[in-house]
Formats: structure tokens, sequence, C-alpha cells
């Protein structure tokens, strides 16, 4: 009777080691995933802040034109 729970404990024990070393390999894929998407972010943002600045460029060269 003891042996059979010991051994019902051994056995979730076991189960629950291999479910959380699962779940730590998912975690540190979605930690990367969520690095690289970060980083296409950024990469993003610089990109939208250089055609900001390239379109403002361009709007002060009309204006400078159509005041001449």
């Amino acid at each position: 009777m003891i042996d059979q729970k010991i051994q019902t404990a051994i056995d979730k024990i076991k189960s629950l080691k291999a479910e959380k070393e699962e779940l730590q390999k998912r975690v540190m894929s979605l930690e990367e995933i969520i690095k690289t998407k970060n980083q296409e972010i950024e990469n993003l943002l610089s990109e939208r802040d250089l055609i900001k600045k390239q379109i403002e460029a361009l709007l002060r060269e009309l204006d400078l034109d159509s005041n001449a």
C-alpha cells in the first residue's frame, strides 16, 4: 500500500519535472521571439523617424520655394 503511494508520488514528480523542462524551453523560445520582435520594432521606429525627417526637410524646401 505505502509502496504504491511512494511509486505514484515518484511518477508524479518525474512527470512534473519533464513538464517543467518543456515549459522552460517554451519560455526561452518565447523570450527569443520577443527579443526579435522588439528589435524589429526598434528598426521600424528608427525608419519612421528617418522618413519623418526627410518629409519635414522636403516640406521646408517646398515652403522656401513657394516663398521665393
